[in-house]
């Protein structure tokens, strides 16, 4: 595999700011050249959705735009309490009390098993694409080479969203957390404005402290960021097993009837909400890049920490529900507030500070993890190059941790909680739902490889699939008809799944490789689109607007943007192969 070859430092002054370091595309020149541009938006629009990255592109001609490479020196070690560090306490202790008590009851934990499997499957479609394309775009770059720009920039924009939804999520829940210690209201540090509107009224300006505090840690060096998580992670798992086992003991099995207080519904709406809680794993796939083994790092890292952690988590959720009955949950501090209902006063602290550490860990992983997504954007120009760029003393990307660190400042003040779910919940299983495709395409077509024929029969099975799905998702939901279609849409994806496993496939995994292809990443993409669809109207309708507002951007300045730059390419290779034929 080709390497990167941008191993020397730039002796170009890091801070710097000008029109050329944002928009240095020949579309954007003057105002004539722009107007030209805009005139050509569909035929570009035409040739970025056919167009399709390669492995070499994201390895090596994207990581120049950086100028200084990123530092590698990372191993499974860090990136398995990376993992752990970032997932744990990123939905766990912010979504389980208020799930719990408002949609799944006791049946909570077997919402976090669901969304467990469901996130397991992912891992292993990013780990097979991480092993052998280990940069730091992620599912953004994994996406651009088998989907194309345009799919590829969609997921970018939901990137971009997941790490500032989720960064203002965490930053409110710590900021209910640390209230939970000095008071019996979670709102304790906020403060009401009547004039905003409902869910955005209660400002938070201690949620704004943490994310800035976490953000500099990020800033001033990777494998510090790293010592730091796995020190406060080992902490926090001997602290977690006290828990459990502390709930265990005070816990009464009567909690737990009734089971499905709001029926099966209840239970799968809930899992696709604290799908949440598995969020993290797919940042720490953007760390392949700084890892100096990824073809052994990764799958130890991701694979086995996400194992380990659905058990923590179901045996979290299950001895929260048997603690104390799901009616009186507190939604903002569960498991604070839980103990101090059983007498137990001082273990809330113990939760509390638990609590904080694990929401702490999870900035501290969002930001590296974001950063780095956003750094790949900005290298394939899709926006402004600038936010590429790498400090050459720190080796981290500190532009594009601002953007992240900033714009999530602003969203923690104002929004809740419940509002910020909702919208990371559906964009985050939208981006897992697209990496089992690209991985189903990346085994199954070639281009200028597969033959036609072969091509038509994959569209009609990967099709299927994904129809068969929505329709069981939207039977479900909407409680249309009997078991009469349920059944028809099974055996449709069934029948589809199978079809696929009798088309040859045209590439397989040179080092990793996700298992029972394509029975896995189809299950996935069903598990995804059923989740997707327990989401309640307004996170549709969330979501919605936020991709319309993506389209707008990118048909006026990421389009135009990412054309000129693939043009520039393609003019490289064809002097740089005119060279070599002279030679």
């Amino acid at each position: 595999m080709e390497k990167p070859q941008n191993d020397t430092v730039s002796s170009k002054s890091y801070w710097r700011c000008t029109k050329q370091d944002f928009f240095p595309e020949a579309s954007f020149t003057n105002l004539n050249s722009y107007k030209a541009a805009i005139s050509q938006t569909f035929p570009r629009l035409r040739d970025r959705v056919t167009a399709r990255s390669t492995d070499s592109n994201e390895l090596v001609t994207l990581q120049r735009e950086s100028l200084n490479p990123l530092k590698k020196c990372l191993t499974w070690w860090d990136l398995m309490w990376l993992s752990f560090g970032s997932v744990v306490g990123s939905g766990i202790f912010v979504l389980t009390g208020q799930e719990a008590n408002q949609t799944a009851g006791p049946s909570i934990v077997l919402s976090y098993a669901i969304s467990g499997l469901s996130a397991l499957l992912s891992v292993f479609c990013y780990t097979e694409f991480a092993v052998e394309v280990p940069v730091a775009g992620g599912s953004f770059s994994f996406l651009r080479i088998e989907l194309g720009d345009f799919i590829a920039f969609i997921a970018a924009g939901n990137i971009l969203l997941e790490g500032i939804v989720g960064a203002a999520g965490l930053g409110r829940s710590w900021s209910s957390y640390l209230a939970s210690l000095v008071s019996s209201n979670s709102d304790f540090f906020r403060f009401k404005v009547d004039s905003l509107a409902n869910g955005f009224n209660l400002l938070d300006p201690v949620a704004v402290a943490i994310i800035l505090a976490a953000n500099a840690v990020a800033i001033s060096g990777t494998k510090k960021t790293s010592w730091l998580n796995w020190i406060s992670s080992i902490v926090s798992a001997f602290i977690i097993v006290f828990v459990i086992v502390l709930s265990f003991i005070h816990s009464k099995s009567t909690n737990l009837v009734p089971f499905f207080p709001y029926g099966s519904k209840g239970v799968f709406k809930a899992a696709a909400v604290v799908y949440w809680s598995y969020t993290g794993f797919d940042l720490v796939a953007t760390m392949a890049e700084e890892t100096k083994k990824p073809e052994r790092d990764i799958p130890i890292g991701l694979v086995g920490s996400m194992s380990m952690i659905t058990v923590v988590y179901c045996l979290m959720a299950l001895s929260l529900t048997m603690m104390v009955k799901y009616t009186e949950i507190d939604i903002n501090a569960a498991y604070s507030v839980a103990f101090a209902k059983t007498g137990l006063n001082w273990a809330k602290y113990v939760v509390g500070i638990c609590a904080l550490k694990g929401m702490t860990t999870s900035l501290l992983v969002g930001s590296l993890g974001q950063a780095r997504y956003t750094t790949q954007i900005a290298r394939s120009h899709m926006i402004p190059p600038w936010f590429a760029l790498v400090h050459p003393k720190t080796g981290t990307p500190i532009y594009a941790t601002l953007l992240i660190t900033i714009i999530s400042a602003i969203v923690s003040f104002f929004s809740s909680l419940d509002v910020l779910a909702d919208v990371l919940s559906l964009s985050t299983l939208f981006i897992f739902m697209l990496m089992a495709v690209a991985l189903l395409v990346r085994r199954y077509y070639v281009k200028d490889v597969t033959p036609q024929s072969e091509l038509i029969k994959f569209q009609v099975c990967l099709g299927l699939i994904i129809v068969s799905s929505i329709v069981v998702s939207v039977l479900w939901n909407l409680s249309i008809g009997g078991w009469v279609g349920y059944v028809i849409a099974a055996v449709i994806w069934l029948i589809s799944t199978l079809g696929m496993q009798l088309i040859p496939k045209q590439r397989l995994p040179k080092i990793w490789g996700v298992p029972l292809v394509p029975l896995l990443p189809s299950l996935s993409i069903g598990m995804n689109i059923f989740l997707i669809g327990s989401l309640g109207h307004l996170a549709f309708i969330r979501f919605i607007i936020c991709s319309a507002v993506m389209i707008v951007y990118y048909l006026l300045a990421g389009l135009h943007a990412t054309f000129d730059m693939a043009q520039e390419n393609q003019k490289d290779i064809k002097l740089e192969e005119a060279n070599n034929s002279s030679s």
